[in-house]
């Protein structure tokens, strides 16, 4: 990887009210799987499908951050962040998804924002990360859009306990994601395997947005509201410049960016014919008065950044999708998880973004962007990683793109999902069998940045 530098001390500055955090989600580190009356989530149910997970791996106990949070945060106060970003688990707050609230799953998140707040900590809780309750996946889940208004309702239930201190809000974290390898190819939560019958997840998931927004307007006037989306910029191999693979790569940033970006700012769908859809209702999927919720003005984009797509005109004209996925041609260094590493591929995104979207185009956080490495405290590749990326943020601000904050994923080796323990993203190297916490060199090192930008 190409940096000029890891020391600290000489990376491009950011603007002084710049955000420096980090990110958790709810299932990957909590734990207590089944505590305090907690109901059961797709991921609860979907660990237990044999082979589903790599080793069977579940995350009943993960970080057991639910009853080590006062260690997390004191970590998290000697790193110097300014933010934290979490998930809130809705189903240890609705245990059904809707009804009945459970007390003590909201006494947790109230202890925490209490604790982080006491440490100078500026709570950012994402109310959706991916751990949909059990029972509404039963009654069919994002495809079934009463999902969206069970969702609004959520938001409100967690507001109305949390919004006196709580002044940022993420509503959902990655809806392509979710929709594609939760409902589409069926390697995540809840498992099915759909491919383009899944579409009707992403208006769904968009809609219960809208209506989180509004519900969350009306609980906490004054409160910030953001999205955090996965983002990919889409290149051509160096070696695909046919028509057809100009073409491939189009369909796939509709897929992947747009459909999930152009309704929030645009208030419209992108053209979607290359995957068969040519009705704008999508066979009523998509009812009047949908775009409007959902367009509802945003106080930030939030941008998952991991790498670049490379996509080629698929081999077989008979596919289903109009797209297939390649490996860049360049030797790009990998992390542990086989991802490339490449820094620039993050300018380009939020330039992109700007190009695009112009004055729609709220401003940016960086909600994750981090990588898996191999177990052990000296992580330097980590190091490497975080500041070609920081740079290149850097970049994006000094071209005009105006963004707010940067939250590295993640604080805690995790639950990485079907990868079960066998990705390392954290900060904060965590020993599966004790669970004791050992900060790791590029938590010195990211303190360090920290506290050199503030200076």
């Amino acid at each position: 990887m190409t940096t000029s530098s890891t020391d600290p001390a000489r990376l491009p500055r950011l603007p002084a009210d710049f955000v420096w955090g980090a990110s958790t989600a709810a299932y990957q580190i909590e734990g207590a799987a089944d505590e305090d009356g907690k109901g059961a989530s797709i991921w609860d149910t979907f660990v237990r499908r044999p082979g589903a997970v790599r080793d069977d791996h579940t995350g009943d106990i993960a970080c057991d951050h639910l009853h080590r949070f006062d260690e997390d945060v004191s970590l998290m106060r000697r790193l110097g962040l300014d933010a934290y970003r979490f998930s809130v688990s809705w189903p240890r707050v609705l245990p059904t998804g809707a009804g009945k609230v459970e007390p003590r799953g909201l006494d947790f998140y109230d202890r925490l924002v209490d604790a982080l707040l006491d440490a100078g900590i500026e709570p950012t809780p994402t109310l959706f990360h991916w751990d949909l309750p059990q029972a509404l996946e039963d009654a069919g889940g994002w495809l079934n859009r009463e999902t969206a208004h069970r969702f609004a309702e959520y938001a409100a239930v967690v507001a109305e306990r949390l919004g006196d201190r709580v002044r940022r809000w993420i509503t959902l974290n990655e809806p392509f994601v979710h929709m594609s390898f939760g409902y589409g190819f069926g390697v995540h939560a809840p498992g099915r395997a759909l491919m383009l019958d899944a579409l009707p997840v992403a208006h769904h998931q968009l809609l219960g947005h809208g209506l989180a927004t509004a519900a969350l307007r009306a609980t906490v006037p004054g409160g910030r509201i953001l999205i955090a989306n996965n983002c990919t910029p889409v290149r051509l191999r160096s070696d695909a410049r046919q028509d057809k693979d100009v073409a491939a790569a189009s369909a796939y940033d509709v897929l992947h960016n747009r459909l999930f970006n152009d309704p929030l700012l645009l208030g419209s769908y992108p053209d979607l014919s290359a995957y068969g859809m040519t009705d704008p209702s999508w066979g009523e999927v998509v009812r009047d008065g949908d775009l409007v919720t959902i367009s509802a003005p945003l106080d930030g984009l939030g941008v998952n950044y991991y790498n670049p797509t490379w996509i080629t005109a698929p081999a077989d004209p008979a596919a289903a999708l109009p797209f297939d996925l390649a490996e860049p041609a360049e030797p790009y260094e990998r992390t542990a998880f086989d991802w490339p590493v490449v820094p620039d591929g993050l300018t380009e995104l939020l330039t992109g973004l700007k190009a695009r979207y112009g004055k729609a185009l709220p401003p940016v956080w960086i909600t994750e962007n981090g990588c898996s490495q191999p177990a052990g405290p000296h992580d330097q590749a980590r190091i490497e990683y975080l500041a070609g990326h920081i740079t290149a943020v850097a970049r994006a601000v000094s071209r005009g793109v105006d963004v707010r904050g940067y939250f590295t994923w993640s604080l805690l080796d995790n639950f990485e999902w079907a990868e079960g323990y066998h990705q390392r993203f954290g900060l904060v190297e965590v020993d599966f069998t004790t669970r004791r916490r050992t900060p790791r060199a590029s938590f010195e090192w990211y303190r360090g940045l920290i506290a050199s930008q503030r200076s």
